[in-house]
């Protein structure tokens, strides 16, 4: 953590990017475009199953989704004794912390003192927001302010040899020392043994290797052929042992490597490690850092680096994070979409990384209003829009819910955060919950970004990709009083279990609430007769010579009455008249061929209504008659068919 000052947190900022500026002259491997091996357009998931035809469709108004919508966006420094969330709205903190302030025991390296991460954790949780963080051991310009410049633990002193880096004048140790490999490895054992899955955090940097934990020690570093600087950079094969430790000791939690070339690559086969782009849409002597070759860029930047390794759609299972470079952070969206000067082709960068969130020190300076942040914060990431809400409008009993969600952002939700629909009652209060197993990590972008190397278009080019996703779950209404509600949806951030207040999950629709709880529509629930609607199968009714309920998955309360006709007949009872007179009933029913029945309002002449066949027994249509019924609740309503079959009825309304 940098100190409070401003001006010192733009140069702490700006001396991360400062290495990462001077690394083309000497990054190692460089290639040329002819040496790409894309993986190429990515194949298209399963469109998941269709919307269950026998539930009514809602459509739902969409409109912007809200700036702060956790684990996306913007990142700034945690500063002690500052507001988090003062500035541009955001859902993320950053933060450093020096491997010796966790490996505090100078002679025992498998001793931690974890209080300093989790001080920091529990105060950026406090503000609502997830967590970014990053170890290190090298931190050129002495430090962050609050951490050490050296954070070498000093448990490794007299075990690994120390040597000087003296272009940053920094030590550096030897990372290829067994004595390190073995500390730094079971650190990472016990570091996801406590925090791997913890609900403050949302993404950690691998760290610990190199010049700010970035992987690199540039001058100092693989390539030598053009210099007189040694390596110090560890083997690949130990680079890799360290990577792959991270990735068994965090299943949960994101993690993000820095380059796609790091370790000889070995993070390939590994398609939960992320990547984090720490000079994000920089141009720098004319050619971009995050852009390929094909669109001007640098040999060495981060998008060409992921092409020549083939992991340019690593995005689809594992998160992009990083930093907007510095230099250009207080302009970086001034010509949005596109750019100008340093700053490269913005909307280009975050829909080919497919970028999810950045450190953003600056954005402290923007405007909420600003259109330009806004169109790129909500493209970062995800951002879901439910279209259309499946449902009957009145049910009791075990009824079915279903939702129709798409995302037009550039990448899916990473966690498995439990979506639960409820209902509310008039007052707004959440009276009844039910969690589902829908996983929105299944819900993919509508469409991506090609790369010109992919030879499919001209840039920019776009592909068909993800679809609107449905999902659907049972509803047990049992014990919910009779009345009219609001059907909800959530999707629970984790970390409301420490702050009640921490950011929500909202979609990009006008029916969502701050509470986190978007509004599907209304519902009428009842255990029998409610508000004009009368289900078929309710116990008040009198059912006779051979009329049976049976179960309807289409049909409002889930059942139905069948067997009606040739001696089988259904009274309806207790059916409100209102002041009485002319009412118009609408009969809902299922037939899957033409069929009549005699409708009789209490003791008055029959009429026959013929009814016309419905797709299949479980898909209810309508059809309407005309009766006169006397004021209040005492009426009837009798369907039956001395010659014939009549329809399976679900339910009767009166208007």
């Amino acid at each position: 953590m940098p100190t409070a000052t401003p001006r010192r947190r733009r140069l702490v900022a700006a001396l991360c990017a400062a290495a990462v500026a001077l690394l083309p002259a000497a990054m190692p491997g460089l290639t040329q475009a002819a040496d790409v091996s894309a993986q190429g357009v990515p194949d298209r998931p399963a469109p998941g199953p269709a919307p269950d035809p026998s539930l009514p469709a809602h459509a739902l108004a969409t409109a912007d989704a809200p700036l702060d919508n956790p684990l996306k966006g913007f990142a700034r420094f945690l500063q002690p004794g500052t507001d988090p969330n003062a500035g541009y709205p955001l859902s993320l903190t950053w933060a450093y912390f020096g491997l010796s302030e966790v490996m505090t025991d100078p002679n025992n390296c498998s001793s931690y003192n974890w209080s300093i991460v989790d001080n920091a954790l529990n105060t950026i949780a406090a503000a609502g927001n997830h967590a970014a963080i990053r170890l290190y051991m090298e931190y050129p310009g002495g430090g962050t302010g609050t951490h050490p410049g050296n954070a070498i633990p000093a448990c490794f002193n007299g075990q690994v040899a120390m040597r000087h880096n003296a272009y940053w004048d920094v030590t550096s140790p030897d990372y290829d020392n067994p004595f390190l490999m073995t500390g730094l490895k079971n650190f990472i054992t016990a570091f996801g043994a406590r925090y791997d899955g913890d609900p403050r955090l949302g993404y950690i940097h691998l760290g610990l290797i190199g010049l700010w934990g970035e992987w690199h020690t540039w001058p100092y570093d693989t390539d030598t052929s053009g210099d007189t600087y040694p390596n110090y950079m560890p083997t690949d094969a130990n680079a890799a042992d360290i990577l792959n430790t991270y990735n068994r000791a965090f299943t949960r939690t994101r993690l993000e490597l820095r380059y796609a070339d790091n370790a000889g690559g070995a993070a390939n086969t590994l398609p939960r490690i992320g990547y984090h782009d720490d000079s994000f849409c920089y141009r720098e002597g004319g050619q971009g850092v995050t852009l390929p070759i094909s669109m001007g860029g640098a040999p060495w930047a981060q998008l060409q680096k992921a092409l020549e390794r083939g992991v340019e759609n690593r995005w689809i299972t594992a998160s992009m994070g990083g930093e907007v470079r510095p230099e250009i952070q207080s302009v970086a969206f001034a010509n949005w979409p596109g750019g100008s000067g340093p700053v490269d082709n913005m909307k280009a960068c975050i829909e080919l990384e497919h970028t999810t969130w950045k450190i953003n020190e600056r954005s402290l300076e923007y405007s909420p209003t600003d259109p330009n942040v806004a169109a790129a914060v909500r493209l970062m990431g995800y951002n879901l829009t439910v279209r259309n809400a499946y449902f009957h409008n009145t049910a009791q009993g075990t009824t079915k819910v279903g939702v129709q969600i798409d995302n037009t952002g550039v990448a899916p939700f990473y966690y498995p955060w439990t979506v639960s629909l409820g209902l509310k009652d008039p007052a707004g209060n959440v009276v009844r919950t039910w969690d589902t197993s829908w996983d929105l990590r299944q819900v993919q972008p509508t469409r991506i970004r090609a790369f010109p190397d992919w030879g499919v278009g001209a840039d920019p080019t776009y592909r068909d990709f993800g679809y609107a996703r449905y999902f659907d779950a049972p509803v047990d209404l049992s014990g919910v009083n009779t009345g009219d509600y609001r059907l909800v949806l959530k999707a629970k951030n984790p970390l409301e279990t420490i702050n009640a207040n921490a950011k929500k999950l909202r979609f990009a629709n006008a029916g969502q609430n701050a509470d986190g709880w978007l509004d599907l529509g209304g519902m009428s629930v009842g255990a029998g007769q409610s508000a004009g609607s009368y289900e078929a199968e309710t116990a008040g009714n009198t059912l006779a010579g051979g009329a049976t309920t049976s179960a309807c998955g289409g049909c409002s309360g889930g059942s139905k009455v069948g067997y009606l006709g040739n001696g089988g007949t259904l009274r309806f009872n207790n059916v409100d008249g209102g002041t009485g007179g002319t009412r118009t009933v609408t009969l809902h029913y299922a037939t899957q061929v033409a069929r009549s029945a005699r409708i009789q309002a209490n003791a008055l002449a029959p009429q026959t209504v013929s009814f016309q066949p419905t797709p299949d027994w479980v898909t209810p249509r309508t059809t309407t008659v005309t009766l006169n019924l006397r004021a209040g609740q005492g009426n009837t309503v009798t369907i039956s068919n001395p010659s014939g079959w009549a329809p399976d009825i679900d339910k009767i309304t009166v208007s």
